[in-house]
């Protein structure tokens, strides 16, 4: 049996430091007060309120709970104007903050508008602003082949990776070892009251994984895109705590500065649960249209691999922004502190797909994500509440004694190399759509995993049996000289595929979205998983045990007795399947 480094990132529920609002409190009182509309699924939606909004208007109509004011994104049809502002000040509304990306903006509105806002037709959805967080010499760098990246001569210069984050520090490692200047190139702040200092220590973390030189460790720490420059956009305070309007205003920022500092991945190790389909989240909408724009949006899986709240043990728990179909969603893998592939395993806090109610198949990719070294701000609220995970100095032979790097876990660290892999392919092919990374890294993903494995936690000495299937693993394990010596074309949308409940209870994968979710919401079929110019017959998995619409689970069971083969929890009358009650207890939005 394996033992598991526990995960580093702080429990906020059982610490007490989760913030929940005053909304997901009401929520949490007023659950059993109405039932998850169906048509809401896939972006149908005759409502045009968020599910948890709708409960809280009928508890205001029956008078469970009073009226009050509370903060909401609302996106509207077209982008607002002052009609629109106009019309939601005549509701007793507040105009706080424009979101053009997302066709909306922030308002203050009391419940009882809530109601004559679901039959506006200016509107196309309300949600409420709610609250995200970060999804927090090793080995990661040999077992995904960083090291013979730069060897090839691929170091990411010239490349422009937004880290969308806490913030980033001043750090020796992110700094040019030639001129001496700073390779964050950009920074900005959109928590209000803070500078762009990483507070919570979280972002110069995720920086220190994509671009850290070495400097301070003489090579020993060192990044998968060493050259590349940063843009520092903080929407994360000390407490790791922020909103999905920070995040929306951070991507807006970093389309627009595409052009001035070439811009071409987007990194967001962040993400808090799913409330409604990718197709009406406020958060999804504005990762789709960065990736419109031509960034590669990376985002974290989450980590609650660990979750039975809803008895599928992890499975269906994909955090926002990933489960959108666009974006590259991580998942974490344990190197055992080697590095060697051979004996790397999933880290059991690694959330799984399919995704809460669009059945979108997640996680794309794998990573290194346990115990990773990197770079450490000072000062930061992680360093404090884990002093053990600082990194001695004097391991890496450094004998200034400056405390410069920490370890941290989860897919938030995966997260990073992902997006220091797509600086590199960038950099290497600056032709490359998003389409064409995300394919080729997909294509190329080493998929040689064991069927199962039992990992044990070094201090709860609980034990995990994992199953390493489709919806844990994704294409595979990220390979990058894989990647870069691949040159296959790429024509057409790499989306991730939908998982279908078929009529005989077999759950197979849908490869043209536009079949579920709509042309006007997507179009075409993915070049990842169908008959493509890529894979031809044989699609990402190799001889076809996924060609076309082949069963996945049911009487043709491809991974052998998995835990969500059949009529399981995940497909059945289930929390994440049909009209299920997905919200439960889970009010916090801790990754």
């Amino acid at each position: 049996m394996i033992r598991e480094a526990q995960i580093a990132l702080p429990n906020r529920r059982s610490k007490g430091l989760r913030r929940v609002s005053l909304v997901m409190l009401m929520l949490a009182a007023s659950i059993s007060l109405a039932s998850q509309d169906p048509d809401r699924q896939h972006g149908a939606g005759k409502n045009r309120v968020s599910p948890e909004l709708a409960r809280l208007s009928a508890a205001v109509r029956r008078g469970n709970i009073a009226d009050q004011q509370i903060q909401v994104i609302v996106q509207f049809k077209e982008r607002p104007n002052q009609s629109h502002i106009q019309k939601m000040s005549k509701l007793g509304g507040r105009h706080l903050q424009k979101l053009n990306l997302v066709k909306g903006g922030v308002f203050t509105i009391p419940l009882s508008a809530l109601a004559t806002l679901a039959n506006d037709s200016d509107i196309a959805y309300v949600s409420p602003n709610r609250s995200v967080k970060g999804s927090s010499s090793d080995a990661f760098e040999q077992t995904v082949g960083g090291d013979v990246a730069r060897s090839y001569g691929f170091r990411g210069a010239g490349v422009g990776v937004a880290v969308i984050d806490s913030g980033i520090s001043d750090h020796p490692d992110l700094h040019d070892p030639v001129t001496g200047l700073s390779r964050v190139v950009y920074s900005e702040s959109f928590v209000p009251g803070t500078d762009t200092h990483d507070g919570y220590g979280h972002g110069t973390h995720v920086a220190g994984i994509i671009g850290g030189n070495g400097t301070r460790s003489a090579g020993a720490i060192v990044g998968v895109a060493p050259q590349v420059n940063l843009i520092n956009l903080k929407v994360l305070d000390s407490n790791g705590a922020g909103s999905d309007s920070y995040v929306i205003a951070a991507i807006e920022r970093a389309i627009s500065l595409k052009d001035t500092y070439n811009i071409r991945v987007l990194n967001l190790s962040l993400g808090r649960p799913v409330y409604e389909s990718f197709t009406q989240d406020p958060l999804c909408q504005a990762a789709e249209a960065a990736w419109q724009a031509g960034l590669v949006v990376v985002a974290a899986a989450g980590n609650s691999g660990r979750d039975n709240e809803f008895g599928t043990h992890g499975y269906g728990l994909i955090g926002v922004p990933g489960v959108d179909p666009y974006v590259i969603t991580v998942g974490s893998m344990n190197t055992l502190g080697t590095g060697s592939k051979s004996d790397d395993v999933l880290a059991t806090y690694s959330s799984k797909g399919p995704t809460m109610i669009d059945h979108i198949v997640k996680p794309d990719l794998m990573a290194p994500g346990n115990q990773i070294e990197s770079l450490m701000a000072p000062g930061n609220t992680l360093a404090g509440e884990f002093p053990q995970n600082q990194v001695n100095p004097l391991e890496y032979g450094d004998l200034s004694g400056h405390l410069s790097y920490m370890r941290l876990s989860g897919t938030s660290m995966a997260t990073p190399v992902v997006s220091g892999a797509v600086a590199l392919l960038v950099q290497q092919d600056s032709t490359l759509s998003p389409d064409g990374v995300k394919a080729r890294l997909m294509k190329t993903a080493d998929k040689a995993f064991p069927t199962e494995s039992i990992i044990v936690d070094p201090i709860t000495n609980e034990s995990f049996t994992e199953t390493y299937d489709l919806f844990a693993v994704g294409a595979g394990y990220l390979d990058i000289p894989a990647a870069l010596t691949n040159s296959d074309p790429v024509d057409g949308a790499a989306l991730s595929p939908v998982a279908v409940v078929n009529s005989d209870g077999s759950v197979s994968i849908e490869t043209d979205l536009s079949v579920v979710f709509g042309t006007s919401v997507v179009s075409g079929n993915s070049v990842v998983w169908g008959n493509s110019v890529v894979w031809g017959n044989s699609v990402i998995w190799g001889n076809s045990v996924l060609a076309g619409n082949s069963v996945i689970w049911g009487n043709s069971v491809i991974w052998g007795d998995s835990t969500v083969a059949g009529n399981s929890v995940i497909w059945g009358n289930s929390v994440i399947w049909g009209n299920s009650v997905i919200w439960g207890n889970s009010v916090d939005a801790t990754q």
